[in-house]
């Protein structure tokens, strides 16, 4: 928090965003939500650089809501990190994304993603159940600054829960998304493929 000029002793939470500042990332509807964003109970911490426009967009932010938010233009592979590891929360609202490896590291950080269900973000973060206790974060479809805010505030809401805000964290913690199990999926799918041609031979 000192390294970005914000109160330290701020019990707020935090979200965290490092990307390239683009539209493709979903820049454009941060835009489009920030305001309303700057009246939740929360803290923005921002790393990256790109479209002047939104460097622009968040140096006013900083500007008009100095306790809201914080951003650093530029890139810093240890601040970086330390975003990923200090926030509660990590924001990815991107347009359209083939992979993503952000909220994989958000996960392993314990740090809860808050994503648009678009294709890696889809694939690797499931939506938290209350009832069940399964699920690793937060997710919307509609690319809106409506759908990006009601999923803000279902996770703000179940972080006034720190008991169920534990179970998410450790939820995410736990998965694993290394190659050791990507390995074993292809074998398995190569295995299956192998014996149905085998069949078809038969």
């Amino acid at each position: 928090m000192r390294r970005v000029s914000l109160d330290p002793q701020s019990t707020a939470p935090i979200v965290g965003i490092v990307s390239r500042f683009a539209a493709q990332k979903g820049f454009d509807l941060i835009a489009l939500a920030a305001d309303r964003l700057a009246h939740e109970e929360v803290t923005v911490v921002v790393l990256g650089s790109g479209d002047k426009d939104f460097e622009d967009l968040f140096r006013r932010l900083v500007r008009q809501y100095p306790r809201r938010f914080a951003v650093t233009v530029g890139y810093d592979n240890q601040m970086a990190h330390c975003i990923e590891a200090g926030a509660d929360m990590f924001l990815m609202p991107s347009r359209y994304e083939p992979c993503g490896l952000n909220q994989i590291y958000s996960l392993k950080y314990g740090t809860v993603p808050i994503v648009r269900a678009v294709g890696g973000l889809d694939d690797t973060i499931e939506p938290f159940d209350l009832r069940s206790g399964k699920g690793t974060g937060f997710k919307f479809h509609e690319y809106t600054p409506e759908a990006l805010m009601t999923s803000m505030q279902a996770a703000l809401a179940l972080f006034r829960k720190p008991k169920e805000w534990r179970k998410l964290m450790l939820n995410g913690m736990a998965r694993d998304f290394s190659w050791s199990v990507s390995a074993r999926d292809y074998i398995r799918i190569y295995d299956k493929v192998r014996s149905l041609r085998h069949a078809a031979l038969a």
